[in-house]
């Protein structure tokens, strides 16, 4: 893997989110998802990086999840990791026939796909005996998803980049948190990872909410550059007494307020 700048620069910002967010603690087992595509390879080469001159002892595992879509590349994938040592696994399932079977009309074919891969990378993390899951995510996620909830959900909330699943035994962790989509596309391609596309029916032609949530944030950036890390003080710097959720007293809020 090519050491310059931009890997050096991605790493950095990956421990400090590690540190910032207490992401990765002495004797970790991390089921790492791999699906091919530029963000995972990534995440997956940067911890590997991170862990091997890191003072606490943490181990990776690779995990991938075959929806079974025709076309899906995965021996690609498979070789690279085969090809850096990494440990893995590759799971077939068959969430595409769910996915065709069961998705109700006009729903989001790609969140229906997501819950179903997350359910079986919960299952494949129990089975190799991971306490934690890595996921992909980057700045770009995060701002898009806090813009997507507010136009379109009503609500104020974006990503965490540590939280404990529902089912209470997993941790999801979330380390490109501070790593802008642009610096991945280019890092992956500085170093030549194999991207492969999910192969769904759906490739390329959904999420158009997100995109114009893209174009969004790169149209605002001609006039304010630093506007993707400033949205992402934002989420970190909530003022409750300002907002209008009823459920805030504002006597919790300015407490609050006051001790931060």
């Amino acid at each position: 893997m090519l050491q310059d700048a931009l890997f050096r620069k991605i790493k950095k910002q990956v421990g400090r989110a590690i540190g910032d967010f207490g992401l990765i603690e002495a004797g970790d087992r991390i089921a790492v998802a791999v699906s091919g595509g530029k963000d995972s390879y990534t995440l997956l080469h940067i911890l590997e990086a991170l862990r091997r001159r890191s003072p606490v002892r943490y181990e990776l595992v690779a995990l991938n999840v075959d929806a079974g879509f025709p076309g899906y590349r995965k021996e690609l994938l498979a070789a690279h990791l085969a090809e850096h040592g990494f440990a893995a696994h590759m799971e077939t399932t068959d969430c595409y026939r769910i996915i065709e079977e069961k998705r109700r009309p006009g729903s989001s074919y790609c969140s229906f796909c997501a819950r179903l891969r997350r359910g079986v990378l919960y299952t494949l993390a129990d089975r190799f005996g991971c306490n934690k899951l890595a996921l992909g995510h980057h700045l770009d996620d995060f701002v898009e998803t806090l813009l997507l909830n507010q136009f379109y959900v009503g609500s104020l909330k974006a990503m965490s980049p540590k939280l404990l699943a529902d089912n209470g035994r997993h941790t999801v962790i979330r380390p490109l948190v501070y790593v802008t989509e642009a610096d991945i596309i280019e890092f992956a391609r500085r170093n030549a990872f194999p991207v492969i596309c999910c192969a769904c029916p759906v490739c390329g032609k959904a999420d158009q909410q997100r995109k114009r949530m893209k174009r969004l944030v790169r149209e605002l950036e001609g006039d304010i550059p630093h506007l993707r890390q400033s949205m992402l003080r934002a989420v970190r710097n909530v003022q409750p007494r300002h907002l209008l959720d009823p459920r805030i007293r504002c006597s919790d809020a300015g407490a609050a307020e006051e001790a931060s």
